[in-house]
């Protein structure tokens, strides 16, 4: 068992369990705490005594609503561009080990779910849901895209709706985060203790069928309808659009007003990172998770360069004016050509996936 701190990691029978435990800052991810769980993804990985690895969060609001985005600004402005870029080199190298690993990981969504948060869970092979997640992708309105390899995730969603997820940062339930494949299973947060509790008590070899005879005896449908049920043959109509202009045609034309209203959402976010994110999920659609976070390694130097992200962070997360004063005074205003240099190589050359080091 590690010493008490914002992550802990312990053994539970054949268990490898990871603690989060940062409520203060509602568990969002320092550097540290990213390379503690990508070295024991590296261990774990070929121990044979730790069969299945559960996530969970201590008591509190959320699992983990993100990185520490505060940090990350405060090192560009300290110390410039460069120092803050090995942050998101070692979280996507751990997104990719938790994608990558070949046991089951089991993340248990009960409470805010956001951004790194997805990133710990929906690479994984078991995301468990309950009547308390609250699941979104919000980086349009900082300033910044949805990375930690949403490039893939989001494009694995039915048609359109990643699109709308990425670009509006709408927040879902559990009925919603299933529908839109983002959670694989819902079991009432009161039975969470039981299913651990199932997992802990299974012998050698028995972890990967205690845990599907758990989800089966367990697992329920959410009590709680979702929202995004009846809107998912307008959201793929709307947002699975092949260029913006023609995104925003459909939003205006919708024929309840419900597109309209999502326009208005769009225009309140930060003109860059909507149309870089729309670019980026089109680029990305059919690409590998690989691809995909290299990707979005190349874009968020460019990003942190730009200095939107840390605008978008000042207004909303620090001084919470909520008067960010964006590069471009409105969606239009923003140039394709301008879109097009976020994707191009960076100093530090494409990022290295694989099991070595952290």
């Amino acid at each position: 068992m590690s010493a008490a701190g914002p992550i802990r990691f312990l053994r539970e029978g054949r268990l490898g369990v990871v603690v989060l435990d940062r409520q203060e800052a509602l568990n969002a991810l320092t550097r540290a705490m990213v390379r503690e769980l990508s070295d024991h993804l590296r261990r774990w990985k070929d121990d044979p005594e730790v069969e299945a690895v559960l996530v969970k969060a201590a008591p509190g609001r959320a699992f983990c609503a993100g990185g520490d985005v505060r940090a990350v600004v405060e090192t560009v402005r300290r110390e410039g561009v460069a120092a803050a870029l090995p942050f998101f080199r070692d979280e996507y190298r751990m997104n990719w080990r938790i994608a990558r690993f070949p046991k089951p990981w089991i993340a248990l969504l009960n409470g805010v779910t956001m951004g790194g948060g997805c990133g710990i869970s929906i690479h994984g092979s078991h995301r468990i849901a309950t009547e308390h997640t609250l699941l979104a992708m919000p980086e349009t309105g900082i300033g910044f895209f949805p990375d930690i390899g949403a490039t893939f995730f989001l494009n694995a969603c039915p048609p359109g709706l990643g699109m709308y997820l990425g670009l509006t940062g709408a927040r879902l339930g559990a009925a919603d985060a299933l529908l839109a494949g983002l959670a694989t299973h819902f079991v009432p947060a009161a039975r969470l203790l039981e299913f651990e509790a199932r997992l802990v008590a299974a012998g050698p070899g028995e972890v990967p069928a205690a845990l599907g005879a758990a989800l089966r005896e367990l697992g329920v449908a959410p009590s709680e309808p979702g929202t995004l049920s009846s809107r998912v043959s307008t959201i793929r109509a709307i947002f699975a659009a092949e260029s913006f202009a023609e995104l925003v045609d459909r939003l205006e034309r919708e024929a309840t007003g419900w597109g309209r209203e999502q326009l208005a959402l769009l225009r309140e976010k930060s003109p860059l990172a909507v149309r870089l994110t729309f670019a980026q999920l089109r680029r990305g659609a059919g690409a590998g998770l690989e691809e995909c976070l290299r990707l979005e390694y190349r874009m968020v130097r460019h990003v942190l360069e730009s200095g939107e992200f840390a605008e978008g962070v000042r207004a909303l997360l620090i001084d919470k004016d909520k008067r960010p004063r964006w590069r471009h005074p409105s969606l239009e205003a923003v140039d394709e050509a301008e879109v097009e240099r976020f994707f191009a190589p960076i100093p530090e050359g494409d990022l290295a996936l694989d099991w070595e080091g952290i």
